[in-house]
C-alpha cells in the first residue's frame, strides 16, 4: 500500500493520501474469503481512516477479531458505500445480486473482482453504471500478486488512482487493459499460480519415477521453483535470458529442455491451456448474465 506525507503532495500523491485519510469514505467488501480478507487485511495496515465494512456470514477468526477491536463493522445494516467491493464466487453472484445492490447508492463505485462476471452483467444487476473489474492471483495473499485493472471508457480521470490505491496490498498492480482481453490476462496471472505448483509436483513426480525418495524429490522441487522464483524477482533481466544464463551449452540443462521447447510440447501445450482457460471465464460471463 502507498503511505504519502503530508508534505510536497504532487496531484496524484494527493488523491492517493486524501482516500486514505479521509474520515468519511466508507468502503463495504461483500465477502471475506482469503481474497476479500487481504484486501481488507492491506486497507487496515496501510492506516485507512474511513469506516470498513464487512459482509460475510461465515467471517474467519480473523475477521471476527477485527470487529471486536473496532477496526470494522461485520454485517452491520445495509447502506450505501462510496466504495463497494464484491469479492464472493462468480456462481453466487446472481442469487446475492439485490442484497449486493443494497449497499449501492447513486455515487456508490463498484469493483468486482469476481471471474468471469462483465461489467455489462454487473450494471444490469446490481442497477448502477459504476462498475470497475479487476483480477488478482493467489500470492496476494502475502502482498507478492499481481492484480489486472479494467475500467470502463467512460472512467472518472480519478477512479483509477483510487482503485490501484485499494488493490496495492495485494501486490502490482497492471493495466488498465480492455475487457476483451481480461480473460487472458486471467489465463496468464490468475490461474497462473497454479502452473507452478502444477511444475513442483511433475518435476517430484518425475524424480520419484527416477529413482528418488519422493520427499526428497518433492523437497528438491519445490525449494527450486521457489529459488528460480526469487531469482526472477530480483533480476532485471527477461525470463528468457535468465533461462539461458543456466543452460550450459550440451550441457544436462540444454538437453532437458530440448525435449520441454519442442513445439509440440510446453509451447503449444500452454497456448491449449490457456485456450480452455479463457473459453472457460466466457462460459461462466454467459452463465451469469
Amino acid at each position: 500500500m502507498i503511505f504519502v506525507g503530508v508534505f510536497s503532495l504532487g496531484p496524484l500523491s494527493r488523491l492517493v493520501h486524501d482516500l486514505i485519510m479521509d474520515t468519511t469514505t466508507r468502503i463495504t467488501l461483500i465477502g471475506a474469503g482469503r481474497m476479500g480478507s487481504a484486501l481488507a487485511g492491506g486497507w487496515l495496515k496501510a492506516g485507512f481512516a474511513g469506516q470498513v465494512d464487512i459482509v460475510e456470514p461465515r467471517p474467519s477468526t480473523e475477521v471476527s477479531a477485527w470487529e471486536a477491536t473496532g477496526q470494522v463493522r461485520l454485517n452491520c445494516e445495509a447502506n450505501p458505500a462510496d466504495i463497494l467491493v464484491v469479492a464472493v464466487k462468480p456462481q453466487m453472484f446472481g442469487e446475492l445480486a439485490a442484497e449486493i445492490s443494497s449497499h449501492i447508492g447513486p455515487e456508490t463505485r463498484v469493483l468486482s473482482i469476481m471471474a468471469g462476471v462483465s461489467m455489462a452483467t454487473l450494471s444490469d444487476k446490481l442497477g448502477t453504471q459504476n462498475v470497475a473489474r479487476a483480477m488478482p492471483n493467489t500470492p496476494g495473499l502475502i502482498g507478492r500478486g499481481v492484480t489486472i485493472l479494467c475500467l470502463p471508457g467512460d472512467a472518472e480521470a480519478d477512479l483509477e488512482v483510487r482503485l490501484r490505491t485499494l488493490l496495492e496490498p495485494l501486490g502490482s498492480v497492471e493495466g488498465p487493459i480492455s475487457e476483451a482481453l481480461l480473460p487472458a490476462a486471467t489465463a496468464v496471472s490468475g490461474c497462473g499460480p497454479a502452473y507452478g505448483f502444477l511444475l513442483a509436483e511433475v518435476m517430484a513426480a518425475a524424480g520419484a519415477k527416477h529413482g528418488l525418495d519422493p520427499d526428497m524429490a518433492m523437497r528438491l522441487a519445490r525449494k527450486t521453483v521457489e529459488g528460480a522464483g526469487a531469482l526472477m524477482a530480483s533480476s532485471p533481466e527477461p525470463a528468457a535470458i535468465l533461462r539461458k544464463n543456466v543452460t550450459s551449452p550440451n550441457g544436462v540443462t540444454q538437453a532437458a529442455l530440448e525435449v520441454l521447447m519442442h513445439e509440440e510440447a510446453m509451447p503449444s501445450v500452454f497456448v491449449e491451456a490457456l485456450r480452455a482457460a479463457i473459453d472457460r471465464d466466457r462460459e461462466l460471463a454467459s452463465e451469469t448474465e
